[in-house]
């Protein structure tokens, strides 16, 4: 990225890509985006704090074709059959080439004896489909994707810089407005943009999610009257460690510990539900529990897992539950339900394509309607890197021209002067619109 110029006094740079967000889609976009492309990647926060880094059961592969079927009706049925048909045929079928070149990063899954993949179960799925890194496969993943970008000589990373608005020319993105590290506002020009924001969930008081994590690309998306789709489809998690702490960040108890065999308990210690229940279905009994027993938690009990199954596949929830004075091995630890995903978002097509030119979206940030009403466990990692391949080869196809400097010239720059009132603002411009979708559907 280069400066050619100046808008109002402040820096302009220009670059072929832009993308927002240092998680696993925004870094898989970069690598598979042509090499001579000059590609600028901006993260609100540190370069890993992100919520691919937080996920801990693991990723979804096809085994083979026999289980199409199986994978096909598991993901329609959590979703409540209003998933896309064909972005979870594509998700599906794309699983194991995403696979093939994760390992060819240098990523590493848990492995059988005989060094075939092994693969677990989650709740809701039929079969044992999930390939997984202790319970840190998010970190494992994205890790070795950030490892590979920062060889790359044509991107530029820029952590702490966050996205404050798009430019717009004529109906069609141009490029963005940033505030930097510094504190001060800048302009990046740029053929293409990608949002690769994550999720909502720093608008929630209680979320697995990082707090930074505040739906900036709906906010804009919203500014600019870019389609927005499902975005009351928000997920809570059934199983987080429960704390009395409001400030603290929700700690996830994976799925995979219930898929592993953990049970839950009510407060006499009595098992009151499936816990292989979907996770909207789970969360309901959960719930309805607490209020029956008039308490904020339920119990979970990871005994049930073979104490040397327990240890190898689970180290950190075990040590993070320590660090928090319960001792799995001896007792039940208490969880509660908590926001963690976000279904919705920005409106894309099977290329990740918005419906605003030169301007995409993936991960979390976008709705290709691969996950319907509620997730699958483990497909959030998986679409993520499938939507992005598809986003970055879509723009590798194209050859717009570099964008017009003239919309930077025409910038408001008072308008963003008070970042922190604008980011307030937002937070309220979202969780409003959220909230008037919500009261539509079920008015």
């Amino acid at each position: 990225m280069h400066t050619p110029s100046s808008s109002g006094g402040h820096p302009l740079n220009q670059t072929d890509v832009l993308i927002v967000g240092s998680g696993c889609s925004g870094l898989y976009t970069a690598l598979n985006l042509p090499r001579h492309l000059k590609i600028t990647l901006i993260t609100k926060a540190g370069l890993t704090e992100n919520d691919s880094y937080l996920a801990q059961g693991g990723i979804c592969m096809l085994r083979d074709d026999s289980d199409f079927d199986a994978y096909f009706a598991d993901t329609l049925r959590a979703g409540h059959g209003e998933n896309d048909r064909s972005s979870v045929t594509i998700m599906i079928r794309d699983s194991k080439s995403i696979i093939e070149d994760l390992v060819g990063y240098g990523v590493t899954f848990a492995r059988n004896a005989d060094g075939s993949f092994c693969f677990t179960r989650e709740g809701a799925h039929s079969q044992n489909r999930i390939l997984f890194h202790e319970d840190i496969t998010g970190r494992e993943i994205t890790s070795h994707l950030l490892t590979a970008v920062q060889a790359l000589p044509n991107v530029t990373l820029m952590p702490h810089t966050t996205l404050l608005d798009i430019v717009e020319d004529d109906g069609t993105c141009a490029g963005g407005i940033l505030l930097g590290a510094n504190g001060k506002l800048s302009a990046v020009a740029a053929r293409h943009t990608v949002l690769a924001c994550g999720g909502i969930g720093g608008l929630y008081p209680h979320s697995t999610n990082f707090h930074h994590l505040t739906g900036d690309a709906l906010a804009i998306a919203l500014h600019h009257h870019v389609a927005l789709k499902n975005i009351d489809y928000v997920q809570i998690h059934p199983t987080t460690l429960y704390t009395p702490n409001p400030e603290e960040r929700s700690f996830l108890i994976s799925e995979s510990v219930r898929g592993e065999g953990a049970l839950l308990y009510d407060k006499n210690g009595r098992r009151f539900v499936d816990e292989l229940l979907p996770r909207d279905k789970l969360t309901q009994a959960i719930h309805a529990q607490m209020r029956k027993d008039q308490t904020p938690f339920v119990w979970e009990d990871l005994r049930p897992i073979p104490a040397r199954e327990r240890h190898a596949h689970f180290p950190n929830i075990i040590a993070h539950c320590a660090e928090h004075g319960y001792d799995v091995d001896r007792e039940c630890i208490p969880v509660v339900p908590a926001q963690h995903y976000f279904m919705g978002g920005v409106a894309v097509n099977y290329e990740s394509a918005t419906s605003m030119p030169q301007l995409y979206a993936v991960g979390e940030t976008a709705c290709n309607g691969v996950h319907g009403r509620n997730r699958l466990a483990s497909n959030s990692l998986l679409e993520s890197l499938v939507f992005a391949r598809r986003a970055a080869r879509d723009i590798s196809v194209r050859t717009e021209a570099a964008p017009s400097l003239h919309p930077f010239n025409a910038i408001d720059w008072d308008h963003y002067a008070d970042s922190r009132r604008l980011e307030e603002n937002n937070h309220e411009q979202v969780k409003l619109a959220i909230n008037r979708v919500h009261a539509r559907c079920i008015a």
